[in-house]
């Protein structure tokens, strides 16, 4: 549970705290966790807001989500009742009713009991298109790592080994169907005929292969193996009808990827750009960029010198079978701006949906899958976050959409791409929305780039204690959303939220993440220091009642501001974190992120990464906002070992802290509603205290 523990150049006297289950890493443990649950846990105001985000979590009135297969709609729902969940289904008929009735496929509090596990839902992949047989993953306690066990939908039956059913023990495996009787599987097989193992360094599966029914793992056919410096290697089987092929992915890196298609078991490049988004639809291959694409070098370069080149975020589609045989003339689905990037796409029968932000607003246009032209989608509602939840492109253009806002709780639309949507289902409102309000203004950061936020708080409040919550890596964009548990037990009691669209993040395209990858990681930080500034220059509130909330990439951000921004903020809460930067890639699933940070074992990248890296940079003579430490034991993405070695190292150097370990959750922090609400009041506790109110 350690990772891969190679040698280090620094002395780190906590490195102890590393090994996650061992006896006298727990008991520092629990001898952490104890002082902050008799110090958060003990107020009314606690039990209020403990009591508030469980009754978010597990309100019956909120919607269903629901995915199609086939003829039914199916959902994973857990509530106080349930509190692991059931796996049901129901048709779209019935879903359409106010209390609709639910067929129950897997009770899952059952079968943990049944079997005396901790199991966490982790999804199912039903088999198309008999819809009969699911491969249902669970893990134990919330881990990455799930077992995976094959289900008979017909008879409600598991399906074991000794039956001749698709079964693997807990790992980070990769599974997906071919048909009913083969599977594509990645997993832990062992050490392999290179002598290398078939797990990558990011501990997942780098070698994949083709396993038929009523056969042995060790008997299944190797189809590929990538190096153990990748981040994994993944096969996929396409079944729609009349385009029926095999496809191949090897993550070289985080951000890189080789695409192939496998015929008669032997891989085919496709020649893209390894940094592109890449998908194969029907006869259709789209690219999109992610650095500028100069066409002339890939294959033969059929349009003028001129049309020759797409800007990064640009989405393009070829015809599949010509581009394969040289031919790269395209067409352009989507050209960005400074102001308007591409989030995703995905399509219906008869069009391709793209979902775009502007200025991080949501914009959805439709492109005829006949001949690209634009028209719009009927029935959406104004000035609201849209995401496409789920289509059927093999059948229909049946749409299922969500839209939510900051203030307006969020509806499920239905419909189809040809004759627009409608609500069919509405969540109700969770917080007194009445008088609150959100705004966006921008911040500068150093290098003079306008950074966007949104400040969402009551109309009659205008200043207090103000909570900055931000991410800011990976590409991942933070668009407005409803936050019924914030806007409980935060905004409704006059705190001010407020979310930064820091870089790293996805906001404005591709580049707004290239640019403050690896060299630029500190673009992020002044970034997020800036807005931090503008809130107090606009009179929103002070240094000392301003605090920040981050996890994982954004608990790392949460520990640059600790280190080397403490005079702006109050208090952090700072949950799930990379804290040693030194040591990160060695932990876990670290190795996988190098694409991103940088490697450390690199002299000239760990200079760069010494600049920000938390755990080396904590001082003695430095004066640090109040900080709240969160972590779990059981996140096999993100090692404990960063939370609890840098509370260690803050402890020796004189400072206090408060620290909460969840022995479960995973990379959430939590394994069910009760523990996720515990971990929400514990946060909101602590930051009222801290930043009174």
């Amino acid at each position: 549970m350690c990772g891969r523990l190679g040698p280090v150049s620094d002395t780190d006297p906590y490195l102890w705290l590393e090994d996650v289950t061992g006896e006298n890493a727990l008991t520092w443990v629990r001898e952490h966790n104890q002082p902050t649950i008799e110090a958060l846990t003990t107020s009314s105001r606690f039990a209020d807001l403990e009591a508030a985000a469980l009754e978010v979590l597990d309100t019956d009135d909120r919607i269903a989500y629901v995915r199609r297969r086939g003829e039914h709609l199916y959902n994973f729902w857990r509530d106080a009742t349930n509190p692991r969940g059931l796996w049901r289904r129901t048709t779209l008929e019935e879903y359409r009713t106010d209390s609709p009735e639910w067929d129950v496929l897997i009770d899952l509090d059952t079968v943990a009991a049944d079997e005396g596990e901790n199991w966490v839902w982790k999804g199912a992949l039903v088999l198309r298109p008999d819809h009969h047989r699911a491969l249902i993953l669970l893990s134990r306690g919330g881990a990455d790592a799930s077992v995976v066990r094959e289900f008979d939908l017909r008879t409600r039956t598991w399906i074991t080994a000794d039956h001749g059913g698709f079964e693997l023990p807990e790992n980070k495996s990769d599974i997906s169907w071919i048909d009913e009787d083969t599977v594509y599987v990645g997993t832990d097989f062992g050490d392999q005929p290179d002598g290398e193992s078939s797990l990558t360094n990011s501990g997942y599966p780098r070698v994949v292969k083709r396993w038929s029914r009523g056969t042995s793992l060790e008997e299944a056919e190797t189809v590929y193996t990538g190096a153990t410096s990748d981040v994994a290697v993944q096969a996929m089987y396409d079944d729609t009808i009349g385009f029926e092929r095999h496809f191949l992915i090897r993550s070289t890196d985080f951000f890189n990827q080789e695409f192939y298609e496998l015929a008669d078991g032997e891989p085919t490049l496709i020649d893209v750009p390894t940094d592109a988004h890449t998908s194969v639809h029907r006869n259709w291959l789209l690219v999109f960029t992610r650095s500028p694409w100069n066409l002339a070098e890939s294959g033969n370069d059929t349009q003028d010198q001129s049309e020759s080149t797409y800007a990064t975020g640009t989405l393009v589609v070829f015809d599949y079978p010509s581009y394969l045989a040289g031919d790269r003339t395209g067409t352009v689905l989507f050209a960005p701006d400074d102001h308007t990037s591409l989030q995703n796409f995905s399509f219906t029968s008869a069009h391709l949906v793209l979902v775009t932000l502007r200025d991080v607003q949501t914009e959805l246009r439709l492109l005829s899958v006949t001949d690209w032209s634009v028209s719009e989608l009927s029935g959406l509602p104004e000035l609201a976050t849209i995401s496409v939840l789920d289509t059927d492109p093999d059948h229909s253009d049946e749409l299922f959409l969500s839209a939510s806002s900051f203030t307006t709780p969020p509806s499920l639309l239905h419909g189809s791409s040809t004759d627009g949507v409608a609500p069919i289902k509405q969540s109700p409102e969770l917080f007194d929305a009445s008088t609150v309000s959100a705004s966006q203004h921008f911040a500068t950061s150093d290098d003079g780039t306008r950074i966007p936020y949104f400040v969402i708080k009551r109309d009659d409040v205008s200043q207090g204690p103000t909570l900055l919550y931000g991410y800011g890596g990976f590409e991942n964009s933070m668009t407005p959303a409803y936050g019924a548990i914030s806007g409980r037990n935060w905004i409704a009691r006059g705190g001010v939220y407020v979310i930064a669209n820091i870089r790293g993040g996805g906001e404005y395209g591709p580049t707004w993440h290239t640019q403050a990858q690896l060299a630029g990681r500190h673009l992020v930080y002044e970034d997020f220091a800036s807005v931090a500034r503008d809130l107090v220059d606009r009179g929103l509130t002070t240094a000392d009642k301003l605090a920040a909330q981050g996890g994982s990439n954004g608990g790392l951000l949460m520990g640059v501001m600790l280190t080397s921004y403490p005079e702006l903020f109050g208090a952090l809460v700072c949950q799930v974190p990379l804290l040693d930067m030194r040591r990160y890639h060695l932990l876990l699933a670290g190795a996988s992120w190098v694409a991103e940070y940088g490697d450390p074992d690199d002299p000239e990248q760990w200079e760069f990464i010494s600049k920000y890296s938390p755990y080396q940079l904590l001082r003695a003579d430095a004066t640090y906002p109040a900080l709240l430490m969160t972590t779990s034991t059981r996140d096999d993405r993100v090692h404990p070992g960063h939370a609890r070695k840098f509370v260690a190292r803050m402890e020796e150097l004189g400072h206090s802290v408060s620290y909460y370990e969840n022995i479960e959750g995973g990379h959430g922090g939590a394994a069910d509603n009760k523990q996720a609400a515990f971990k929400s009041a514990l946060a909101y506790e602590f930051l009222w205290e801290k930043l009174g109110g």
